[in-house]
């Protein structure tokens, strides 16, 4: 078990648009395995290889309750079924703060898992919410870009001016 660093907003290496995953092998793995332990001492319910400063598209979601329903998606890509709603999100890169989203409420996501094979999840709901904000995250994108100019850099404020607090 290692845990990893989660970069915080507004670094600019959450930025980095994530490199598709040539080979599913022992290194992505862990890699996921290590993301998992970190997204569960966070707490979270989804975490992006992005995030952890790591910049390859592979992410990880759990939704439940007792944290023992792990999903891992290496190379996800979606497309919408539903509607879109409004649920309010947070992120574990822009701790402390929560603002309504508008996402699709069902959507087919296509993968591989971690054996290297590719497979299909129809996700409704958190789950499908969870899994299109982490995607988010390999495309280089938060979920304060979808907020207005003012609420995105009052948040952008706050975390650097707690960033310099902690660093002095």
């Amino acid at each position: 078990m290692a845990l990893l660093d989660i970069l915080e907003y507004p670094d600019p290496r959450l930025r980095t648009v994530a490199k598709p995953v040539a080979t599913v092998d022992e290194r992505i793995r862990t890699l996921a395995s290590d993301m998992l332990d970190t997204m569960y001492d966070a707490p979270g319910i989804g975490l992006a290889a992005s995030q952890v400063n790591v910049h390859e598209r592979v992410i990880v979601v759990d939704i439940s309750e007792e944290q023992d329903e792990p999903h891992v998606f290496v190379n996800p890509d979606y497309e919408k079924l539903g509607d879109d709603i409004e649920y309010q999100e947070g992120c574990l890169s822009v701790p402390g703060y929560y603002e309504k989203v508008s996402r699709s409420d069902k959507i087919r996501v296509k993968a591989l898992n971690l054996d290297g094979e590719t497979f299909e999840l129809v996700a409704e709901d958190l789950l499908a919410i969870c899994i299109q904000h982490e995607i988010d995250h390999l495309d280089g994108k938060l979920f304060v870009d979808y907020l207005s100019n003012l609420k995105r850099t009052r948040i952008r404020k706050k975390l650097e001016k707690q960033h310099k607090q902690m660093a002095s």
